[in-house]
């Protein structure tokens, strides 16, 4: 399997913002899902940066679509402890790990993405074998 990359969708809006408050562009916000089973998923935000290995993602679901000021940027839940790389409001593929993540010095359970292609994401994750669902608003 080769590695393949899905572009982070940054809303027209939210542009300037993400630019200036996270370093985020068009061209370095990125979800990357490593070339075979000993391969990294890595995220690409801007200035940020996130990798563990494809073996350690138990699961994918996707939701959304969420309020712009609950989706956008770099955030973490102090409920949960998990990581969102939001650029749109538009909906994104929540991944989570088998085994907490270390990221700067917190350890993560999930992250969220909001890919531009949600349904293809969810599909090669699927193809490599990762359980998932969809359970956006208004899917059926």
């Amino acid at each position: 399997m080769s590695a393949t990359r899905f572009p982070i969708r940054i809303g027209r809006r939210s542009r300037p913002l993400l630019r200036i408050l996270f370093g985020v562009r068009a061209d370095d916000s990125w979800i990357e899902l490593g070339d075979g089973p000993d391969g990294d998923l890595e995220v690409r935000f801007g200035w940020a940066h996130f990798r563990t290995p494809m073996a350690n993602v138990a699961r994918w679901q996707i939701e959304g679509p969420f309020l712009w000021i609950t989706a956008i940027g770099i955030r973490m839940s102090i409920r949960h402890g998990d990581v969102t790389f939001g650029g749109s409001r538009h909906g994104g593929v929540r991944l989570d790990f088998l085994e907490r993540v270390p990221w700067a010095v917190f350890k993560v359970p999930a992250i969220y993405i909001s890919a531009d292609d949600l349904d293809g994401l969810a599909a090669e994750l699927a193809r490599r074998g990762v359980p998932g669902r969809d359970v956006r608003k208004g899917s059926a």
